[in-house]
């Protein structure tokens, strides 16, 4: 089944777009380059604010001219140092204005900006640094300097190492180590003696000239670097102009890593077609606290932080008088059926919508201010399944959050739901200006402007993740029904076969696991054998909330993991599950992995995904003993 959704030129919030699935060109404000659209945005809005960010704990503000003169510096400083057009340069570093910096001044210079996860090893950073040919390398602190400096020799490539924080580095003499002071100086005297070079190189670029490399996460080997081009970044903008407007005064929060494609886009490139300010989190740690000061308009983030929230509020109000809690629970049930309506696109009745109306200004209108989401307009989620009850619960409190679907290789957009054209459990429907089919195996494919160049240096796999008529193979399996809203159901890879040769997606199952608020993460097993089991990793603060609530010892996670109680409430959650599904496709077994993961470990990419190949590596034991 083929989905076509067309998209001519529209004016969105006084910005116009236009594209049309496969034929060129694809347009912001009449530009067909990011860096052209980059260079309008600049004039156009000057002294206007473009970000803020916190400074002794103080929030300060960055215009537009400041992202322009910046990036330009570093654009210049770099070809003053031999930066060549094509040439990849490297960036790690945490969310922060300079990473924006960076990435504009080097696509500006012709050149293609590559993310690196601060939490990728040395070794790690050894091999993009070397897969990519980065001579130039942005790092942010000494902690990122000196992953390079282990890996200095083998990285004998890098010329320059440009530092972003001196704290702690004020006496380094390294000679391939300079501070960003020192490149932005570079780029002046650059400028002084090259005037409109900068603008000269801009004009040079063209739609079809590789801006980005992101290198994949890695779940089945090496990182593959995916090239996006200057056209596909312009055409995932104008998908989210129709899919995610953006008005020109709305309040942003960057966290997610900036190396992945989803915040490159909310953060990075939808601003600068939406003309919108973005506030950069101090950490992950504080973006909970961040996102009450700055109450953006849109808050997009992966199902986890959604479910983080949710766990939250619902131990604030265990916690609140025996009144607090019976207001919190009639509010989010006049909520709940509110939400119902809405979400299957039926009229509210009158006496729903006073109900609520009654709940909202006593409860729900307080509870959105504490959380700092009550000038949100939506809030957006992607990259990983979430549960259906856990949507109906934010529509419930007032924030319409919307499932979305989108891969590094398509420009990160292909289909999302829509706050009047939504069906939960689904992913929406194509975005504007792109194509999606269901290929005879059920594989997902997709057609448009979106889709990717191909692998760096890396033929043989980009002719296999094409097909001979030019659509992108996913990976992903899904289907669409008969209202064209499109459904995940797995991966092609992760099928499993069991010994009787029965054909099991095991995304489905895990899903439903981690549809439990004491299920973090799920891996079945199953291929060539028997009967299927799993590997649970538990929801760390909502398992240690139900055993402190039931007086369970236990002083670490290792041992909240075997406690008898921990493991009968997760087995009554596999129990629950395994009702949905057929007698093959049920749980049998499961083991509890009793180490806390983070995206430091190999079991986990930096996007948290679990890697299957590894997490059945590593714990074999515990597989054995389940058959």
């Amino acid at each position: 089944m083929n989905v076509h959704t067309n998209a001519d030129q529209i004016e969105i919030n006084g910005v116009v777009v236009t594209a049309t699935p496969g034929q060129r060109p694809a347009l912001v404000d009449g530009c067909d380059t990011v860096v052209g659209l980059f260079q309008k945005r600049c004039e156009q809005l000057g002294d206007r604010t473009a970000h803020r960010e916190k400074d002794l704990g103080i929030w300060q503000s960055y215009s537009w001219k400041d992202y322009w003169n910046h990036a330009k510096w570093i654009g210049l400083g770099l070809r003053a140092l031999g930066m060549e057009r094509g040439e990849v340069v490297s960036i790690l570093s945490e969310d922060r204005k300079e990473w924006l910096y960076a990435d504009m001044g080097i696509q500006c210079v012709g050149g293609i900006a590559s993310g690196v996860y601060t939490t990728d090893s040395a070794s790690q950073l050894e091999y993009l640094l070397r897969d990519s040919g980065s001579r130039f390398l942005f790092v942010e602190n000494d902690e990122q300097l000196d992953k390079f400096l282990e890996i200095e020799d083998q990285a004998e490539h890098v010329v320059k190492v440009i530092i972003l924080d001196q704290d702690g580095l004020h006496d380094l003499r390294h000679e391939k180590c300079v501070f960003i002071d020192e490149l932005y100086d570079t780029g002046r005297a650059f400028e002084a003696e090259n005037h409109g070079f900068f603008e000269e190189e801009i004009a040079k670029t063209q739609p079809g000239d590789t801006g980005l490399l992101i290198y994949t996460s890695g779940t089945t080997g090496m990182p593959k670097g995916a090239m996006l081009s200057q056209e596909n970044v312009i055409a995932g903008c104008v998908s989210g102009a129709h899919a995610l407007p953006t008005q020109d005064d709305d309040e942003q929060l960057c966290f997610l890593p900036l190396c992945h494609i989803l915040e490159r886009n909310v953060s990075a490139y939808f601003p600068i077609a939406g003309k919108s300010t973005v506030n950069f989190a101090e950490s992950t740690e504080t973006v909970f606290d961040n996102l009450q000061e700055v109450s953006p308009a849109h808050f997009t983030a992966v199902p986890r932080v959604w479910e983080k929230v949710y766990s939250r509020v619902l131990v604030l109000a265990q916690e609140a008088t025996p009144l607090g809690r019976l207001c919190f629970k009639l509010a989010v049930k006049a909520g709940l059926k509110r939400a119902d309506y809405l979400l299957e696109r039926k009229p509210v009745p009158m006496g729903t919508k006073i109900n609520y109306a009654v709940w909202d200004f006593l409860v729900l209108r307080n509870l959105r201010r504490m959380l700092g989401m009550d000038k949100m307009r939506r809030g957006g989620t992607g990259a990983a399944p979430i549960s259906p009850e856990l949507i109906r619960w934010y529509w419930a409190i007032g924030v319409q959050l919307l499932e979305g679907y989108g891969m590094t290789e398509n420009s990160g957009i292909a289909s999302i739901n829509l706050p009047d054209d939504n069906k939960i459990g689904t992913v929406g429907k194509a975005v504007p200006g792109f194509d999606v089919r269901i290929a005879e195996d059920g594989e997902i494919q997709t057609f448009g402007l979106n889709n990717f160049q191909g692998y760096w240096r890396n033929n043989e796999k980009t002719a296999e993740t094409f097909t001979d008529d030019g659509w992108l193979r996913t990976g992903d399996v899904g289907k669409v029904d008969e209202d064209g809203f499109l459904s995940i159901t797995g991966r092609l890879k992760d099928i499993i076969i069991t010994a009787g040769g029965k054909n099991i997606t095991p995304a489905e199952i895990e899903s439903r696991l981690k549809f439990s608020h004491y299920i973090s993460d799920a891996v079945v097993i199953g291929d060539a054998r028997k009967y299927l089991t799993c590997l649970i990793m538990i929801d760390q603060e909502n398992v240690e909330k139900f055993a402190q609530d039931l007086k369970v010892p236990f002083s670490d996670f290792a041992s909240l993991c075997a406690a008898q109680e921990v493991v009968d409430l997760i087995k009554k959650e596999v129990d629950e599950v395994n009702k949905d599904f057929a007698r093959v496709e049920q749980i049998k077994d499961f083991r509890l992995i009793n180490v806390l993961l983070t995206a430091e470990d190999e079991e986990l990419t930096a996007t948290m995904k679990l890697k299957r190949g590894f997490v059945e590596k590593k714990h074999a034991g515990l597989i054995e003993e389940m058959y």
